[in-house]
Parts: C-alpha cells; sequence; structure tokens
C-alpha cells in the first residue's frame, strides 16, 4: 500500500555569479545575471526518512568558486535530524554537487542508476569537458561504497519505499534520476538537473552541461508524465522554489520549504 510524504527542499549553497548564457544552450538574452541555488530534498513520514543527494563540502566550494551557507548535515540537524541516523540515501547522479559529503552519512545504503556508475567511470571520463562536473574522489567513494555493500544500483525504474520511486531520466548526465513521491497534493517529481530551473522544461530551453541534448528534451517529457501536474514538478537549482513553496516553520524561511503543500503562485 503506498504512503504518503512530506517533502522539504534544504537549501544549502548558491551561485550568485552566473548570467543567462550559462543556464541556457541558446540563451535570447546572455548577460543578464541568473543566480542558481543548491539544495538537498529529505523525503519523510512516521516510517522513513530518506535524504536525496548530499551536496558538496566547504574544500569543494572553494575550489568550484561556489558559496556554501551550510554543509547538509548542519541542515538536517537543525530540523532535528542526525546525518549519522539516516539509512537511505538516493544520490540523483555524481556530480560534484549531488554527491560530495557522502562520508557524513555512514549507516546509509545509497540508491543509485547503474548507467551513472558506468559513465562515471568509463571511457567519457577521459574527455575533460565531461569529467568536469564530476569530483573524481566522490566517484571513488562510491566504487568503495559498492565494494562494501552499501549501494543498490537501478536500471530505469525503481521502487525505493511504499509511494517512493526513481525514474533515469538521461540529457544533462547518462544516469540521472528523478524522484517520484506521492504526497496529501499528489506526485510530487523532484527532478533534480533533469530541469536546473523552471523555464528550462516549461520553455524547452536546454541547460548547457549537457551528454545528449534529445535525450534531454525527451526527459522534459517524462517529468511531465510522472508528476500530477507541471506545478508538481520541483527543478533542481532555481531560486523560484523558495518563492513559490512556504517554509517548513518560521526559523527556516529561505533555507527549508516544504515541497508536499500546494504551490503558493
Amino acid at each position: 500500500m503506498a504512503e504518503t510524504y512530506e517533502v522539504l527542499a534544504l537549501k544549502y549553497g548558491t551561485h550568485a555569479n552566473r548570467s543567462r548564457a550559462d543556464n541556457f544552450l541558446m540563451p535570447d538574452d546572455h548577460a543578464s545575471p541568473h543566480p542558481i541555488d543548491y539544495f538537498v530534498w529529505l523525503i519523510r513520514n512516521e516510517r522513513r526518512t530518506i535524504l536525496v543527494d548530499t551536496g558538496f563540502s566547504h574544500a569543494e566550494a572553494k575550489e568550484r568558486g561556489r558559496v556554501l551557507q551550510h554543509e547538509p548535515r548542519d541542515l538536517l540537524k537543525h530540523i532535528g535530524i542526525e546525518a549519522e541516523t539516516i539509512d537511505t540515501v538516493i544520490v540523483t547522479h555524481l556530480h560534484y554537487d549531488h554527491a560530495g559529503t557522502l562520508e557524513h552519512f555512514p549507516a546509509a545504503t545509497f540508491h543509485l542508476q547503474e548507467a551513472e556508475m558506468a559513465y562515471a567511470t568509463g571511457r567519457c571520463m577521459c574527455d575533460e569537458i565531461l569529467r568536469r562536473p564530476f569530483t573524481a574522489e566522490h566517484v571513488c567513494q562510491m566504487v568503495r561504497k559498492v565494494y562494501s555493500g552499501r549501494v543498490r544500483f537501478h536500471d530505469g525504474d525503481g521502487e525505493i519505499a511504499p509511494g517512493i520511486t526513481v525514474h533515469k531520466v538521461p540529457g544533462h548526465s547518462k544516469g540521472l534520476q528523478c524522484v517520484r513521491v506521492l504526497t496529501q497534493s499528489g506526485w510530487v517529481v523532484l527532478a533534480s538537473d533533469a530541469t536546473h530551473l523552471y523555464e528550462n522544461f516549461e520553455r524547452r530551453h536546454p541547460f548547457p552541461i549537457v551528454v545528449d541534448i534529445e535525450a534531454m528534451l525527451r526527459s522534459y517529457d517524462r517529468l511531465e508524465a510522472l508528476a500530477t501536474s507541471r506545478r508538481h514538478i520541483v527543478p533542481g537549482h532555481d531560486p523560484l522554489v523558495l518563492k513559490r513553496y512556504p517554509p517548513l516553520d518560521e526559523r527556516t524561511q529561505g533555507i527549508v520549504h516544504r515541497l508536499d503543500l500546494p504551490r503558493t503562485d
């Protein structure tokens, strides 16, 4: 029997020094500022607590010129959850901003698409432009977790728990997966980087870090098929998410917002 869940977006960082040319493959305006935010997501009910992605560390932020406002484990602690107690983590893909700080979750089993591991450890990584969004140590950490029996691979669609499924949505990365969650307001789809911004899928304006443009466009279609409505699709990096959904409580305005409630716009 399917269960319903509370779904939270936890903003841990930002990159303000971006323009539209950084976020759209063929921008209509190259120069206008267009910042992005960085999120991890939490899915929970009275039976389970599941984290989606693990963000990046202070060292990674310094290396890549990003602003890390909170480590994900600190945000979790802010809402009463110890990272060490989380037993299930879904990793949408192995890019640096989604698969860092794996070591902060020592009790977790990690769910990953088989195609993503093959991509991140295969011949495509011989090309600098394709390996640029990856950090080798993150990938090596995940390989070590495979050898310690702490990775569960999925090939396309897979069930994590009743009311929570993962679905392969390639384009940005070869093994990218989104997460579909049943809530009281319907099926919410955590798109992660299948669509960085609302505008990417709403206007079919692809993000420029892309392995396969045609696959990215078809993945936009898949997101819409999986969600109860387009308003139930949550992009991976859009600052508008925090404007369109309410905070968890008065202490978490601009940091932790609820995605299981209807959008406020």
